[in-house]
């Protein structure tokens, strides 16, 4: 891989001793390259066209799939009012794009997404998944596998098929083991291309699993995908619900309906006594919804089952479908499509074999 980056640097150099010194990061995974430019925000065209002539110039590399060019402007900050969500291109023959986000880590998002866009197929809907979390994917681990992506005669990625969902993300393209130590905007390149270059075919919903927090990511995606709404995951903890409000403020920025809060680990009973016992506070995400305005979708409980069926890769709704956990989930997916406009599909409810 070193000797890609080194071959790509010459390259960049033989095309215009300038382009090197633009370089704000390389990075070569999986035999692709994510490159980042320095520009100046009053010369949009002239770096596009520098843009293009990079990527098909280095796409020719030996032993290179594809090339990634991000263009960066430091002085130019990040607005949340920059791009309307009207202007927002979408994804090729995807109908509904759907956020589930939290203000920050830990809160079961990650567990929440896979479910939920489990129960959703199970109304009858073709669905796909989009880890969006470069920095730390879950779904390969919540999904238990961990192959390789292939690509289409079109060039372009082949999500992973997996209980009957498509699944995409950056821990399938790299090590479990590999820490993906990236700047922000060769995060938003990779999460660009994941979105943007996978082969997602006809899907009346992608749910993509953000990752947690209001960084470039989350804001990238709010004003460039126009979204059909936004799922927001949190306990009932003080600490966590401070942090959800940031995320709901985030979207009401840009104009995208918050769809309601999923409170999860409201409440943990013990298998032996019985007893319930509210560890993280008692229905503090409910009473924040009617605070925030929005609807409330639902409870989790805080369930051995759910860890252990998110440890061995198989879904809870799938592996204790009479659970109260997979009885929440399928309640919170008929919630959801409903508040979207799809009450009901025209296909028959889905029948997953595990």
């Amino acid at each position: 891989m070193s000797d890609i980056k080194t071959l790509a640097i010459e390259k960049l150099n033989e095309l215009n001793p300038e382009y090197p010194e633009l370089i704000e990061d390389i990075v070569v995974a999986n035999k692709k390259i994510y490159l980042s430019l320095k520009t100046d925000k009053s010369k949009v065209d002239k770096f596009t066209k520098i843009k293009l002539q990079i990527e098909n110039e280095l796409a020719v590399i030996d032993g290179v799939d594809s090339v990634s060019v991000s263009l960066t402007s430091h002085s130019d900050a990040i607005q949340a009012k920059a791009i309307p969500q009207e202007n927002a291109s979408g994804v090729s023959e995807v109908r509904n794009i759907i956020s589930v986000a939290s203000g920050k880590g830990g809160v079961g998002k990650s567990t929440t997404s896979i479910n939920l866009a489990i129960a959703i197929n199970q109304l009858g809907f073709s669905v796909g998944l989009l880890d969006a979390d470069v920095y730390g994917p879950s779904i390969p681990k919540l999904v238990g596998d961990r192959q390789k992506p292939k690509k289409s005669k079109a060039g372009k990625i082949l999500p992973i098929k997996k209980y009957n969902i498509s699944l995409m993300s950056i821990g399938f393209l790299v090590p479990e083991d590999s820490p993906m130590i990236w700047r922000g905007p060769m995060v938003i390149s990779a999460v660009n291309q994941m979105l943007n270059d996978v082969e997602w075919g006809k899907l009346d919903y992608l749910v993509v699993d953000m990752p947690p927090g209001t960084g470039d990511v989350q804001l990238t995606m709010a004003q460039r995908v126009p979204m059909s709404g936004a799922v927001i995951v949190s306990t009932p903890q003080d600490l966590a619900l401070i942090d959800a409000r940031k995320g709901i403020e985030m979207f009401k920025k840009v104009n995208i309906p918050i769809l309601g809060i999923i409170e999860n680990m409201s409440t943990f009973i013990c298998p032996n006594c019985k007893n319930e016992s509210h560890i993280f506070g008692f229905e503090g995400a409910k009473l924040e919804a009617n605070n925030q305005k929005v609807d409330f979708l639902g409870d989790i409980p805080l369930e051995i089952d759910l860890r252990e069926c998110s440890d061995n890769g198989k879904p809870i709704i799938l592996s204790k479908t009479d659970s109260v956990v997979s009885k929440k989930f399928l309640e919170i997916a008929k919630s959801v499509t409903k508040k979207v406009g799809d009450e009901s599909s025209s296909s028959k409810p889905n029948i997953i074999i595990n």
